[in-house]
């Protein structure tokens, strides 16, 4: 029979942790913690070129859509509504990328006058390097123009093509709201997926307020064309 002086060493071996122990707990709870670091994902940063370029195709599939649909209440020949098509696409796609180069263009300026004004005035706090770095980060209204009118031009595709194999008027006005709308869920389910929000209530809501588009520009122009205005 053991002893007590004998036993008691083994026992305190026994629920001592042993250094190696220790080292794997540490390493999981380290590997644990890089884990849940890497998987931190600020979606919100996104939320800037994602509501430009979502922007632009929506605005043309709209715009260009509703035109084609508008004209074709009062014209119902194909080529009419295929130039209108056309047209609309080509005047859009120059209109969004004007407008974003002047909005872009106004921010440039400013954020580079602050720029500016923090060199000259802080030199001893903001390095010439730090002054550089801002400076690459400015957003280039080249880029912006461009982004913009190929969205737009992308979104007006949609409809351009769906009526441009189709002779039978009524076929061809079908087809178009139907692409258009397939669009325009399409836009909106991405967006939302892209942004990781909700999909089926942005989605919808992007497809009412096409299809209300569409109806107003039907309507009234239809309603100018019966009262002779």
């Amino acid at each position: 029979m053991a002893t007590p002086s004998e036993s008691q060493p083994s026992q305190l071996q026994a629920s001592k942790p042993t250094i190696a122990n220790v080292d794997i707990e540490r390493q999981t709870s380290e590997l644990g913690l890089e884990k849940l670091e890497i998987e931190v994902v600020d979606y919100s940063s996104r939320a800037q070129w994602l509501r430009a370029a979502i922007l632009g195709a929506n605005d043309g599939l709209l715009s260009t859509a509703s035109l084609m649909v508008g004209v074709g209440a009062v014209r119902k020949d194909f080529k009419t509504m295929i130039l209108t098509g056309i047209a609309g696409l080509v005047a859009g796609a120059c209109s969004m990328a004007i407008g974003e180069f002047v909005s872009v263009y106004s921010q440039y300026d400013i954020e580079m006058a602050q720029i500016k004004r923090d060199g000259s005035r802080d030199r001893d706090v903001v390095s010439a390097s730090e002054i550089e770095e801002r400076k690459r980060k400015l957003p280039s209204p080249f880029k912006a123009a461009a982004a913009s009118a190929a969205a737009f031009a992308v979104g007006a595709f949609v409809p351009l093509l769906a009526a441009a194999f189709i002779e039978d008027y009524y076929v061809r006005l079908a087809v178009v709201v139907v692409a258009v709308s397939l669009a325009l869920l399409g836009f909106g389910g991405v967006s939302a997926a892209l942004g990781r929000a909700p999909v089926v209530k942005p989605s919808l809501r992007v497809l009412v307020g096409g299809w209300l588009a569409m109806v107003v520009t039907f309507g009234l122009t239809k309603l100018v064309t019966l009262t002779g205005i």
